[in-house]
């Protein structure tokens, strides 16, 4: 990630965390519609996961500047999923769920420069999350 991409995403995420707890269920409802069978991997109750989740993009984003800092706790979340059940396969459609949600957290703040350095952070840590969870040559796929 560039310098300038970096910074985009940290803004953008800044436009975004006063509606944490919107963003969070607009993200599970839209994960769920576009995946309904990763469902099962997930409480019933979502709101502390919502919480959860909201927490883990902001420890990311905020590290993006260091990425080496956050690189650990990336390592140590993606071995949990393993346990709950996550697969490789399952990291784009979390990925695509995510970039929607922002898209429509976002609005018009949403560029095609916007939308390409959350791409590029998702990438970069989702490749280095399944290298970590399952191997290197499934990160490569």
């Amino acid at each position: 990630m560039t310098p300038d991409q970096v910074r985009l995403v940290q803004q953008s995420f800044a436009k975004v965390a006063p509606i944490a707890d919107q963003a969070a269920i607009i993200f599970y409802d839209r994960l769920f519609e576009v995946a309904p069978a990763v469902k099962a991997l997930f409480p019933a109750d979502l709101a502390e996961q919502r919480k959860k989740l909201m927490a883990t993009l902001a420890a990311v984003v905020n590290g993006l500047s260091n990425i080496e800092s956050i690189l650990p706790a990336a390592s140590a979340l993606a071995t949990r999923h393993v346990a709950y059940g996550a697969k490789a396969e399952h990291y784009p459609v979390v990925g695509g769920a995510l970039l929607w949600t922002l898209q429509k957290g976002l609005g018009e703040a949403w560029t095609p420069d916007v939308a390409a350095a959350w791409t590029a952070a998702y990438a970069t840590l989702s490749t280095y999350m399944i290298s970590e969870a399952y191997g290197s040559a499934q990160a490569a796929e």
